[in-house]
Order: structure tokens, then sequence, then C-alpha cells
């Protein structure tokens, strides 16, 4: 019985420390004071502000590119983390576990590291930077999260059925489509979902590979905002939006997961 409500506290201790912060965020964004912490009575002016014309717009500026250079790396590094699973599945096993190991050393190594040595590569090869850098740079470190995530897929999938569709006069590209995809596609929306989280949360690689032609994303905004001495006060609003719309895609996935296994 002790056990059990010091690991029911232990929990509700977790979750408040994880959510509290957000919480406040989103109660906030609906005052109008500048400074954090600072009631000024109920209003909305922060999200009107927020998206009327020319106010921010250097804000809304960096929403944009955050979120389009988001949907492509994630549209890529999904396409292309599933086909290197479905490759790397098929691989003899000994030779499956150096490449599933190689594929793992991106994911455990630094962002700094992994920024500095695009920004490196990209100069060496005398690519100036700018918007599609930064999209090649996060469709890289993206991709070995997506292979993660459609490998255990393609696992639990029953091997023979994807021979099963060539002896009925499939063709490979048919079979591929029609049999291997349904199979992991839940695989593949996570791994989606993952790339598109990472992608716009990122900040020490696209710091690296955005160059200095005004291009700027959201974390570099906050960053550079943040050195000015304060956040703007239309940041708070924009958080909430941005929780509110993952947190309702995470629940839709998640309930079309569960009503599709039923």
């Amino acid at each position: 019985m002790v056990k059990k409500l010091f690991a029911q506290t232990y929990l509700w201790a977790l979750l408040l420390l994880l959510y509290s912060p957000i919480v406040i965020i989103i109660i906030y964004s609906f005052t109008e004071a500048k400074v954090l912490g600072n009631w000024t009575g109920f209003s909305v002016k922060l999200y009107t502000s927020l998206f009327s014309n020319g106010t921010h717009h250097s804000l809304v500026n960096a929403l944009i590119n955050t979120i389009t250079i988001a949907l492509i790396a994630a549209t890529a590094s999904t396409l292309l983390g599933s086909v290197a699973a479905i490759g790397i599945y098929n691989l003899k096993s000994r030779t499956r576990k150096a490449v599933g190991f190689v594929n793992s050393i991106p994911i455990l190594n630094g962002d700094i590291i992994t920024g500095i040595s695009l920004f490196l590569l990209f100069v060496s090869l005398g690519i100036s930077q700018g918007y599609m850098t930064v999209v090649l740079a996060h469709i890289t470190f993206c991709t070995p999260y997506v292979v993660l995530s459609v490998l255990p897929r393609l696992k639990q999938m029953n091997p023979n059925i994807y021979e099963a569709a060539l002896d009925l006069g499939a063709t490979p590209m048919q079979a591929l489509w029609k049999v291997i995809v349904p199979e992991i596609r839940p695989g593949m929306i996570s791994g989606f979902m993952l790339a598109l989280t990472l992608s716009i949360d990122d900040f020490a690689v696209t710091v690296f590979t955005i160059g200095n032609e005004g291009l700027e994303t959201l974390s570099t905004y906050i960053y550079a905002d943040a050195r000015k001495g304060g956040l703007t006060p239309e940041l708070r609003p924009l958080s909430a939006i941005i929780f509110v719309v993952v947190l309702t895609l995470l629940i839709v996935i998640n309930y079309r997961a569960g009503k599709n296994k039923k």
C-alpha cells in the first residue's frame, strides 16, 4: 500500500513538474502583461496582436519558415527512413546489426557536433547556407529516428505475406505498396510525428546551417530575442497554440490507432 502510494505521488509530482510551465504559459497568454508572472486582467490582445498585419512580421515569418521546413524535412525523412528500414530489415543478421549501430550514432551524437559537421561539409562543398541547407540538415538528423520507428513494425510483420503477394501475381512494387506499407504505416506515422517535432524544436543544428541571409526559424528568433533582454509577449500565445495543435494531433493519432486495433 505504501509502495503504491509512493509510486502514485512520484508520478503526479513528475507530471506536475513537466506540465506546470506549459500551463503557466497558457494562463499568462490571456493577459496583456509584457512580463511573465504579472497578471493585468483577462485579455486576448496578445492573440489578436500575434497575427495582426505587420505587428510581428518577423515572428510570423519565423513561424512559417519553421513549419514549412519541418513539413518538408519530416516528409522526406519519413520516405527515406521507411525505405532504409525495409532495406536494413532484409540484410543478413550480422550486417543488419552493424548498419543498425551506424544508424544509432547520429541519435546518440550531440546536436552541436552534428551542426558543426554539417556546417563544415557545406562550406567545403561551396554550398551557400540558407533555406536549402537547413532543410537538408533537418532531413539528415531526422531520418535515423524514422528508421528506428519503422523497424519494429517490420519485425512484427509476418515475413511470408510479401512472398505470398508475389506468388499471387503482384509485382514487387505492388506488393510493397499494398502489403508492406499498410503493415508499417503506424511506424511511419510515428516517425513522421517525431521528425516533425524534432525539426520544430531544433536549434543547435539550425544555427550552424542557417547562414547569414536573414533566414529565421522560431528557435533562432527566440534565441536572438532572449539575448536582447527579454522575450516578446506574443511568444506566449504562439507557444500555447503550438502545444494545443500538437496535443490534438497526438490524441487523434492515438485514438485512430486504438480504433484500428479493435
